[in-house]
């Protein structure tokens, strides 16, 4: 298979029950259709990181496009997977920039130059992954660190909707009703609705947010003279990185998180098609961290590959990946739009607020999946021991001083689940 060169397959094989396979594609019309439903499953979540960070939601999806077309490009074209913004940059994201969780993020540069630091160690890991293969990796960081590591994320941020996205008793009740929407959506629909119950729930929650505020003056009204106002097409608001040590060090760890997913997402893949892929894990890993290195130098979030894509993969059972590079042509065009960019901004706080309590919850339970799902042992003292110190370690945000720089509680947290497995796994040994 060439790097454009897929066989043609008949839509009727899939009224067959037969899969469209990673080098196959169905005919030109379908393949852009189902670029259209990759874009919506990536939709919700992709503009939801940058906002809880601050950065311009138009930037993350153009740079979300550019880094599937580079992730397409350096695993050549053999690996199916879409990168959207990554929330794991999120909770190191608000420490290093200080942002308050409102509006645009000040601190938004240093941030920038921590995200693209991480590509830049995401992209060496590649590298030598590449060189020597992934078992080393996988004995780093077992399933207990990774889903430890992981649930940390969402636990860590936890407080920033809130106590930071409720200013008044009304939008404390709006938070409740937005994550109650959430969860409706999630369990009485079904099929796409269903998998886009976070861009629904917060669509039906904005809803309710105007009829109670414009309509009956309950609280701050809901402000659309931004949408009507800006332009169908233009140029997203572009910003450069700012390179802090302290920055860096703080960011630079969420590395080890997308090595976590990208590893995971490759094996779900190769499970779903039959077709072995770890042979691509290295270029995986340097086209998402290329990638990550690209949007932190345009200003847009760190990318990896998105589970909501695997979704609709294993719903439909078709692993081409002329899909991907389709949703990723689709999301540049849309990343010119600033109209769409006004729509997400006029998104009201504490709607946002209790999407977050979802969204932050939801990153904290899939830590918790990597144990079931890989039956970890907690009878077994050292995997418990690990487990629990760093769940506080993250929840509590403890932080270690190294003269003028502190490593907070993601950071902490991290590299605490590797340095005391490592040890505790020597002792056991």
């Amino acid at each position: 298979m060439g790097l454009f060169d897929w066989r043609l397959r008949s839509p009727e094989v899939l009224q067959q029950g037969g899969v469209i396979g990673p080098d196959e594609r169905l005919p030109w019309g379908q393949t852009a259709l189902m670029g259209v439903q990759h874009v919506i499953a990536m939709f919700g979540a992709t503009v939801l990181a940058p906002i809880l960070m601050g950065f311009d939601p138009n930037i993350a999806i153009l740079m979300s496009g550019i880094g599937t077309l580079v992730f397409f490009l350096i695993t050549g074209g053999k690996v199916p997977s879409y990168l959207g913004s990554s929330f794991a940059f999120i909770g190191v994201v608000i420490a290093a920039s200080g942002y308050a969780g409102k509006g645009p993020n000040a601190g938004m540069a240093v941030a920038l130059g921590g995200i693209v630091a991480c590509g830049a160690i995401y992209t060496a890991i590649g590298v030598l992954v590449q060189a020597v293969g992934t078992r080393w990796i996988e004995r780093l960081m077992p399933p207990v660190v990774t889903g430890a590591v992981v649930a940390v994320i969402g636990l860590n941020l936890a407080s920033v909707p809130i106590k930071n996205m409720a200013a008044s008793n009304f939008d404390s009740w709006m938070q409740a009703v937005t994550f109650v929407c959430v969860g409706l959506v999630a369990v009485l629909t079904r099929g796409m609705l269903q998998r886009l119950l976070i861009l629904v729930g917060l669509i039906v929650a904005s809803v309710i947010y105007a009829l109670l505020t414009n309509g009956l003056g309950l609280g701050k009204p809901l402000d659309l003279s931004g949408v009507a106002n800006a332009a169908w097409l233009g140029l997203p608001g572009f910003a450069s990185p700012v390179f802090s040590a302290n920055a860096m060090l703080l960011i630079a760890p969420v590395a080890i998180i997308l090595v976590a997913e990208n590893l995971g997402h490759i094996k779900a893949v190769t499970a779903m098609t039959g077709k072995n892929l770890d042979a691509y894990m290295g270029r995986a890993f340097i086209g998402d961290g290329v990638a990550t290195m690209l949007s932190g130098s345009a200003g847009g979030t760190g990318v990896t590959t998105y589970a909501e894509n695997i979704g609709v993969m294993a719903a439909t059972k078709i692993y081409s990946t002329a899909v991907f590079a389709c949703a990723a042509v689709l999301a540049v065009v849309l990343g010119f739009s600033p109209k769409f960019g006004a729509v997400i901004q006029a998104i009201p706080l504490p709607v946002m607020g209790g999407v977050s309590i979802v969204v932050f919850g939801l990153i904290a339970v899939a830590g918790a999946k990597i144990w079931v799902d890989n039956k970890v042992d907690f009878s077994d003292n050292k995997n418990l021991i690990v487990a629990a110190v760093t769940l506080i370690l993250g929840t509590g945000d403890f932080t270690l001083k190294f003269g003028d720089f502190g490593l907070g509680g993601i950071g902490t947290a991290t590299f605490g689940a590797i340095g005391l497995y490592a040890l505790l796994n020597r002792r056991s040994a």
